[in-house]
């Protein structure tokens, strides 16, 4: 496909994806409410110095705030239109072979999305106390909600996104674009990106919260890698018996 044609391809699947986003994110808008006040549960259980509840320092806040959940819950909720995007995009020209694995790669993927979404959830109330008791005693920890969001989000999305990463390396091996060669031999550049990543996602010099996040997804990786090397294995072996 000439490089036009691939732009044109990008731009149009991209539109698509922006469009179930935004369609999502009105929902989402709807429902902040109901996010603002489980997101900040985990604050009122912080154990030690007293913490207040979420600040508001300037009039739009709120609104800001409200709008950046929009758009988290968007790019959750519309996860099955942009992976699938994502996907036809990656492996254009796709025969039958590929689109049923377009479909698996799709089916397997929303719900890894949405696990690794949960797991981040799961673990800012740890994350969250663990920090909050590095404040001397006495003290009181006060929070700006646009400070505490933008940990929160970028961390639950982050790690969503991440938790699918190992399927992609699945599935571009299945349509044979990835060896698991490539995949074995890459294992330090994926440690380290891994790890980059974990830190950008995580409080800075919060040692252990990356480490909550860096683990499962370095066994995603090996499982993923294991994968390829067997499925390359099945395929060597199907090829040397038609010969």
């Amino acid at each position: 496909m000439p490089l036009l044609s691939h732009l044109s391809e990008l731009r149009r699947r991209a539109a698509i994806s922006a469009i179930a986003v935004l369609v999502t994110g009105v929902a989402g808008f709807a429902l902040s409410d109901v996010v603002i006040a489980a997101a900040a549960d985990p604050l009122a259980h912080v154990h030690g110095p007293s913490m207040t509840g979420l600040n508001f320092t300037r009039i739009g806040e709120a609104f800001d705030l409200r709008f950046k959940i929009a758009m988290t819950l968007g790019v959750v909720l519309a996860s099955p239109v942009w992976l699938f995007q994502t996907w036809a995009f990656l492996v254009p020209g796709l025969t039958s072979r590929e689109r049923r694995a377009g479909i698996t790669f799709v089916g397997l993927a929303v719900p890894l999305f949405f696990a690794g979404t949960c797991f981040g959830w799961l673990v800012v109330p740890q994350i969250v106390e663990l920090l909050a008791g590095f404040a001397p005693s006495g003290s009181t920890t006060m929070l700006t909600a646009s400070q505490y969001f933008d940990f929160l989000l970028k961390l639950v999305v982050g790690v969503g996104v991440a938790f699918v990463s190992p399927l992609a390396i699945i599935a571009l091996n299945a349509v044979g674009v990835l060896s698991a060669r490539s995949v074995l031999r890459g294992w330090r550049v994926a440690l380290v990106v891994i790890v980059i990543f974990s830190a950008a996602v995580t409080p800075p010099a919060d040692l252990m919260s990356m480490l909550i996040i860096a683990f499962p997804l370095c066994v995603l990786y090996v499982i993923a890698a294991a994968w390829t090397w067997l499925h390359d294995r099945r395929a060597a072996r199907r090829a040397s018996s038609s010969h």
